[in-house]
C-alpha cells in the first residue's frame, strides 16, 4: 500500500465537505476521485499533499515513496525554452554527464594508481548513469513533449510566451518525466486534444507507479481507472473497475435501494389496511390482532424514499417546428488566417435527425466551421444553404451569446419577452439558479454556471437545428449526463464540435474528422471512428491519382470505393442502433414508471386526506367517487409495480451482457 486515507472530514464555515472519508491506494494502482462540482475533489487532493489540513482523519504514505501532484491551475513560468523547462528535471542526468566528461580527460594524463581509481570512479558513474536512463533521456523527453502536443519547431520556444493551457502542459510534462511513485493530477486533460490524451491514456496505464486522477473525462477514466472513488454529499464509497463499471454500479444500488423502498411501503401499506380491517370487525380477538400487527409495524426500519437520479437539473429538448430533410449543404468551403490556410473545399451536408461530431487536432478549424455556418465569421471560398423551415440554435463555447453587464434574469426576459416572471424563474431554477441567483450578473458566473444558462437558452429557443461548440466543457459529469440524455432524445438535428469522447460516443451517428485539411466521414460513434481510422487514413495515403480523389471534398469515404468497403460498417451500424434505441426505450418507459408510480401513490395519499376531512366524510356519493379511483389506484399501482420490476430485470440483464 502506498496511501492511506483515513476518516478524513473537513468543514468551511461549518459547512461540512468531506466526512470521514476512507481509501487506500495499492502499489501501481489506478484509481479515479468523482463527484459533482463542489463536492471536495480538489479539497481532498490538498489535503493528501498537506496544503490543507484536515479538521479530523489522517493521511499515510508509504516509507520511501515519492509524490508528484499537479493541480488543476498548475503552471510552469521563467524564461526557460520548453525543452530547457523539461530537461531541468533530468539535473542529475546532466551532472553526471559533466562528471563522466571531467573524468574522460583527467584519464588521458592519468597514470598508474591516478588512473586506476579514475577508471573505478568512472566504471560506477557509468553504471549509475546507465540506470538511470542516461542515454535515451533525450528521446524520452522528445517524446513526452510531442506526446503533449508540442512540435518540435515549438521546443525553443520561451515559456513565458506560452498560454495558460500551454504552461500547465509543460508542467505535466515535467511531473512525467520525474516518474514518482504516486502521481496526482487534477483534471490533466483539460488543455489536450484528442490525439494527447489518447497519448496520456496509454503513458499512464502503463507507468510503473501508482495514479490518482480527478477528471470530468468519463472516457480517459474508463480507460485508466480500475478503482472510482466517489464523493456524494461528504461521503466516500470505493468502486472497483473503471467509469463504466462504477456508473453500472451506482445504478444498480440506486434501483436496488428504490426497489425495496417501494416492496416496504407496499407491505406497510398492506399492513395497515390490514389492521384497519381486523379493527372494523369490533371483536376482541380481532382488536388483539390488529394491536399485535400494529407492535410489528412499529417496529420497522423505515427506509428513506432514494433520490431520483439527476433530479435537480431538468434539459428538455424539443423543436417547436419540423424542418424538411435537407437541413446543410456545405460546398466547396475554405479559410485561411493570413498564411496559414486551415482547409480548402470541405463539402458536406446533414440530414434532418443527423447527430454529427466534428473533431479533429486543436487548431485544424473545428470552431471556424461552426462559426462560418453561424454567420460569425466569412468563408474565403465556398458556399453555405440552409434547408427549408430551419432554425438553430448556437452554443458558443467561449458564451459570446450572453451579455457579461447583463443578470440572468434579463438575459432570459431580454431573449423571450414572452415569458412572464414565473415562468422566466422556473426556467432558470431547472437549471439550478434560484432565489437572488437570479439577480447576478452574468460577468460574475464561472464557466460552468454560464454553460448552465446558455443551455437554458438553448432549450427555451425550440430550434430544430443545434450548433454546439464544445457544449460539455465546464460541465460536471452530472450535467454531462442530463446533456447527452437530452440530446438522445432530441428529434431535431445536431451538428457539434467536442473533445469529449464519452460524450461523442453517446450522441453521435456520425462524425466528421478534420484531419489533413479535409473532412473525413465514419458511419458510426466514436469507438468506431477508432475502429476504422487507420484504414481510412490508409486509404487517403494510397488515393493519390485524381480519380481517387472524392468529387464532393467531404473525404474518400464518400466515394463508391469507399461506400462499398462501409457496406459492413453500415449494417454493423444499424444494428448498435437498433440496440441503443431499443435500451433508450427501456429507459424510457421505466423512469414514466417509476413517474406513475410515484404520482400515484401521492394521489393515494390525497384521497385518504380527503375521505376522513369533514366536508367530503358526510357526502356518500364523493365517498363513492373516491373509494371507486382509489381501488382503481391501487390495481393500476399492482401492475405498475410488476412492470417496474421486469423493466429492471431486463435493465440489469443488459448490463451484465
Amino acid at each position: 500500500m502506498i496511501l492511506s486515507v483515513s476518516n478524513i472530514s473537513k468543514s468551511f464555515n461549518e459547512v461540512p465537505v468531506l466526512k470521514n472519508v476512507s481509501f487506500h491506494i495499492e502499489d501501481n494502482e489506478k484509481a479515479a476521485i468523482v463527484g459533482i462540482n463542489g463536492a471536495g475533489k480538489t479539497t481532498l487532493l490538498r489535503i493528501i499533499m498537506g496544503e490543507l489540513s484536515a479538521d479530523e482523519g489522517l493521511v499515510t504514505f508509504a516509507k520511501d515513496k515519492t509524490v508528484g501532484y499537479l493541480s488543476q491551475y498548475e503552471a510552469v513560468s521563467g524564461e526557460n525554452t520548453i525543452y530547457q523547462e523539461l530537461l531541468s528535471v533530468k539535473q542529475d542526468i546532466l551532472d553526471m554527464e559533466q562528471q563522466m566528461h571531467t573524468i574522460e580527460l583527467q584519464m588521458k594524463t592519468a597514470s598508474g594508481e591516478l588512473l586506476e581509481k579514475l577508471m573505478n570512479n568512472y566504471a560506477t558513474l557509468t553504471h549509475a548513469y546507465e540506470t538511470a536512463n542516461g542515454y535515451a533521456y533525450k528521446s524520452e523527453l522528445t517524446g513526452v513533449l510531442k506526446g503533449l502536443g508540442f512540435a518540435e519547431d515549438e521546443f525553443n520556444k520561451s515559456v513565458s510566451t506560452l498560454s495558460g493551457g500551454q504552461k500547465t502542459r509543460v508542467a505535466l510534462g515535467k511531473l512525467l518525466l520525474l516518474k514518482p511513485n504516486l502521481i496526482i493530477l487534477d483534471e490533466p486533460t483539460n488543455h489536450l486534444d484528442l490525439q494527447s490524451i489518447a497519448w496520456l491514456e496509454t503513458y499512464l496505464l502503463n507507468y510503473k507507479g501508482a495514479v490518482i486522477i480527478v477528471s470530468h473525462d468519463r472516457y480517459f477514466l474508463d480507460k485508466i481507472a480500475g478503482k472510482v472513488i466517489e464523493l456524494d454529499n461528504t461521503n466516500a464509497t470505493v468502486f472497483m473497475g473503471n467509469y463504466s463499471a462504477y456508473a453500472a454500479g451506482k445504478e444498480m444500488l440506486r434501483a436496488a435501494a428504490y426497489h425495496a423502498y417501494l416492496k416496504q411501503q407496499q407491505e406497510i401499506k398492506h399492513q395497515e389496511a390490514v389492521i384497519e380491517k381486523l379493527k372494523s370487525f369490533n371483536r376482541e380477538k380481532s382488536i388483539k390482532r390488529a394491536e399485535s400487527r400494529e407492535k410489528m409495524l412499529q417496529k420497522i426500519e423505515v427506509l428513506e424514499k432514494p433520490t431520483e437520479v439527476r433530479a435537480d437539473m431538468h434539459l428538455t429538448l424539443e423543436p417547436k417546428f419540423q424542418s424538411g430533410n435537407d437541413v446543410l449543404q456545405v460546398e466547396g468551403l475554405a479559410k485561411a488566417f493570413g498564411p496559414l490556410s486551415l482547409f480548402a473545399d470541405l463539402s458536406f451536408e446533414l440530414k434532418k435527425g443527423e447527430h454529427v461530431a466534428i473533431i479533429g487536432d486543436n487548431g485544424t478549424g473545428k470552431t471556424t466551421i461552426l462559426k462560418i455556418i453561424n454567420e460569425l465569421l466569412p468563408p474565403d471560398r465556398g458556399t453555405i444553404r440552409l434547408g427549408t423551415n430551419v432554425a438553430i440554435g448556437y452554443y458558443d463555447q467561449e458564451h459570446h451569446v450572453l451579455h457579461p453587464e447583463k443578470t440572468l434574469f434579463q438575459e432570459i426576459s431580454d431573449d423571450y419577452p414572452t415569458l412572464n416572471n414565473t415562468e422566466i424563474r422556473n426556467t432558470l431554477a431547472a437549471f439550478l439558479f434560484t432565489g437572488e441567483d437570479v439577480f447576478k450578473t452574468i460577468k460574475t458566473l464561472s464557466g460552468g454556471e454560464r454553460g448552465r444558462l446558455s443551455l437554458a437558452k438553448l432549450m427555451l429557443s425550440e430550434a430544430n437545428f443545434l450548433i454546439l461548440d464544445e457544449p460539455t466543457n465546464h460541465l460536471d459529469i452530472m450535467s454531462k449526463e442530463i446533456l447527452e440524455d437530452a440530446l438522445c432524445a432530441y428529434t431535431g438535428t445536431v451538428l457539434y464540435v467536442s473533445h469529449d469522447r464519452y460524450f461523442i460516443n453517446r450522441t453521435a451517428h456520425r462524425i466528421l474528422d478534420l484531419n489533413r485539411r479535409t473532412l473525413i466521414n465514419y458511419l458510426g460513434n466514436y469507438d468506431y471512428y477508432l475502429e476504422k481510422k487507420e484504414e481510412q487514413l490508409a486509404k487517403i495515403d494510397s488515393a493519390q491519382s485524381p480519380s481517387h480523389t472524392p468529387a464532393s471534398g467531404i473525404s474518400p469515404v464518400s466515394t463508391s470505393s469507399a461506400g462499398q468497403a462501409d457496406s459492413t460498417a453500415k449494417q454493423d451500424w444499424k444494428a448498435k442502433k437498433e440496440q441503443q434505441a431499443a435500451q433508450r426505450k427501456r429507459e424510457n418507459e421505466l423512469k414514466k414508471c417509476e413517474e406513475r408510480i410515484e404520482a400515484l401513490e401521492t394521489r393515494k395519499e390525497e384521497i385518504d386526506a380527503l375521505m376522513v376531512s369533514p366536508e367530503v366524510c358526510t357526502d356518500v356519493a364523493r365517498l363513492q367517487e373516491l373509494n371507486h379511483e382509489k381501488e382503481g389506484n391501487e390495481s393500476e399501482l399492482e401492475t405498475l409495480y410488476e412492470r417496474w420490476e421486469e423493466l429492471s430485470l431486463e435493465e440489469q440483464e443488459n448490463i451484465d451482457i
